[in-house]
């Protein structure tokens, strides 16, 4: 397990807390899931860094090219945005995607797939399935392509892979999952261990969200959670996450079965970071820098493919 070197940021790491209780503390059980959406998207939408936007329909699903001026047509980096399968766009994630297109130099696929509540699990998936199909259907190169994904959107990128494999499609060359929740069932003691660091996300909320997108669906189903899926032939990972996150062991467990599988994979904990720290690239040099090692590893397994 690789520990980044970088300390962490007292300040930063607060006015990042505070910028999002700011906005979790003006939610009550009435508030509109329109208004969630509107306000989550205000909390992280961002155009500091320049890119080209080209809205497309991508096999049937909304999705946004975004590219930084340095980034290569050939090479592609799908990317699902986190928000609990509820909120969550191409409009709250675009600064992050901004910023893997420049690092990976690369075009970025921003995915709109459908969300809770007009929208329960399989649907996600299945939109991501399609949206990797239209892909090659464009004649991009699968092993020009990458998928990435934050959070639930993490999930759903490692949910991908599996599915694709198991429907026996080139696979692409390699994923990143930031934060990714990839068990459902809450199992993993850091939800307990890290209770008290984690500022954001507690096991009860989870639970809420785990009932109303799966309803009697098994939450050990690996199309919702990928830890329990079988990870043997994908292709390399870099996950990276914070210590201070209740979903720690998410990404540890994961990492230790997929290596035990044959898969490579990069793991990156990240001293004193929270949830998706990556999305605070203005308060934390940590999460600059952690967008940096994302840019070195896709263009890594790119070369080598």
């Amino acid at each position: 397990m690789a520990e980044a070197s970088a300390s962490p940021s007292v300040a930063g790491i607060d006015r990042a807390i505070e910028r999002v209780r700011q906005v979790y503390g003006r939610w009550r059980r009435s508030t509109p899931v329109a208004q969630m959406r509107q306000d989550w998207d205000a909390l992280f939408g961002s155009d500091a860094v320049p890119v080209q936007l080209q809205p497309v329909d991508a096999g049937g699903v909304d999705a946004c090219w975004i590219a930084h001026d340095s980034a290569r047509s050939d090479r592609v980096l799908v990317h699902f945005h986190g928000g609990g399968y509820k909120m969550g766009s191409v409009t709250s994630h675009r600064d992050l995607m901004a910023r893997l297109s420049r690092a990976g130099r690369c075009r970025v696929l921003g995915v709109n797939y459908r969300l809770l509540p007009e929208h329960r699990f399989p649907a996600p998936v299945d939109d991501a399935r399609a949206v990797y199909r239209w892909l090659l259907e464009q004649g991009i190169s699968p092993k020009q392509i990458a998928l990435a994904g934050d959070s639930a959107g993490g999930g759903l990128a490692a949910s991908t892979l599996l599915s694709l494999k198991e429907q026996g499609l080139p696979l692409p060359a390699g994923a990143v999952l930031l934060s990714a929740w990839l068990d459902m069932s809450l199992g993993g003691a850091s939800y307990e261990t890290r209770a008290a660091a984690d500022p954001i996300h507690q096991r009860a909320m989870l639970q809420a969200i785990v009932t109303q997108y799966l309803g009697e669906v098994d939450p050990r189903d690996p199309r919702a959670s990928p830890l329990f899926g079988d990870l043997r032939g994908l292709p390399p990972l870099l996950l990276q996450v914070g210590d201070r996150e209740t979903g720690l062991d998410d990404s540890t467990a994961f990492a230790a079965k997929a290596r035990q599988a044959g898969v490579h994979v990069e793991l990156e904990v990240w001293d004193g970071m929270i949830h998706v720290f990556q999305q605070f690239p203005e308060e934390l040099p940590d999460a600059q820098q952690a967008i940096a090692n994302i840019g070195v590893f896709l263009n890594t397994i790119w070369s080598q493919s």
